[in-house]
């Protein structure tokens, strides 16, 4: 495997493997760098009914492998590593990978964001059981269930207005006695008669493991200590999500929750540097966005590196014309 590349592209959900795609087509050869989990959000979804072209469900899992086979095909090179380092200030771009740097002129950053999650065992072994930490995604699986969402902040009233659409009943969990959601957000979730509300707990455990379902959730008062159980049929975790842009930290403009700044489609503040899907998106978050900035992304690239090889042939041409004027 060569270590100058044109085109490198972070990341192995929609965004990075759609980028992919486009960027195979056009010849580029990229090199992406799945990290050792790799297939994004998605590879933690069941069912997956609202991505174009699917009449019938689709697992996550098998949407991923299905967009994974279609940009090998086309000649993408796979890479299963974590990126340790990028220098975005390096002239070509660098990136470091498994102890071996690599160069590119042009890097697409797909690396998503990560739900932020509760941290308990049964959380882990029930994601996609009954388990979700997205309402748009999986709402539509609760219909006339009960359900509860876990936070409150905006992303969890947020949640749990949406959810209300679908669910018989919407109870909001929440550790403290008051919401730190925006006032509208939570007004509008007081005046929904679906919508109810339990203070002052926190999540001990998901019922029930052993079921491989969920059948409802062990609560701890933080006040007095007492231990309840609620009964439901799916939790939904709304306590935000965390951009995975760690390595970019004082290279990129960052929004204040992280989120990587972009402007004319898919560019950031340094050339030859693009960002698509849930890394720079902290508003839509859904499979199909990620895999149009994806898209745009590998456009954006094609026509800098075009443009870059213009610009570096007219200056060779008017280097040799230089040249042979002096030789005269």
């Amino acid at each position: 495997m060569s270590n100058t590349r044109s085109i490198i592209i972070l990341g192995s959900g929609a965004a990075g493997l759609t980028a992919a795609i486009y960027a195979a087509r056009a010849n580029l050869t990229p090199l992406l760098i799945e990290g050792v989990q790799p297939g994004g959000q998605l590879t933690i979804t069941s069912d997956v009914e609202n991505y174009p072209g699917f009449r019938n469900p689709i697992m996550g899992p098998d949407l991923m492998a299905e967009m994974r086979a279609q940009a090998e095909r086309f000649g993408t090179e796979f890479l299963r590593a974590d990126a340790e380092s990028v220098d975005l200030r390096a002239t070509p771009i660098q990136v470091r990978v498994d102890g071996t740097s690599l160069v590119t002129r042009a890097l697409i950053i797909a690396t998503g964001a990560s739900a932020k999650l509760l941290g308990i065992p049964s959380e882990t072994k029930l994601m996609g059981h009954g388990v979700s930490a997205c309402a748009t995604c999986d709402g539509y699986f609760f219909r006339n269930q009960r359900v509860a969402v876990i936070g409150g902040g905006d992303t969890a009233m947020e949640e749990a207005t949406f959810l209300t659409k679908f669910a018989s009943r919407v109870t909001v969990i929440h550790r403290r006695d008051q919401l730190r959601a925006s006032m509208i957000m939570q007004d509008r979730a007081r005046a929904n008669p679906k919508i109810s509300f339990i203070w002052d707990s926190e999540v001990e455990e998901i019922l029930d493991t052993a079921a491989g379902k969920v059948t409802g959730l062990r609560l701890r008062n933080v006040k007095t200590g007492a231990v309840t159980v609620h009964e439901t049929d799916g939790i939904f975790i709304g306590i935000g999500h965390q951009p995975n842009t760690k390595l970019f930290e004082g290279q990129l403009p960052l929004d204040p929750n992280g989120y990587i700044h972009t402007h004319d489609g898919t560019k950031t503040a340094i050339a030859g540097v693009f960002a698509a899907g849930d890394v720079q998106d902290p508003v839509y978050r859904q499979a199909v966005t990620a895999a149009g900035t994806g898209c745009m992304a590998a456009l954006d690239a094609e026509r800098y590196l075009t443009d870059l090889a213009h610009s570096r042939g007219a200056g060779r041409a008017a280097a040799a014309s230089g040249a042979t004027t002096r030789a005269t």
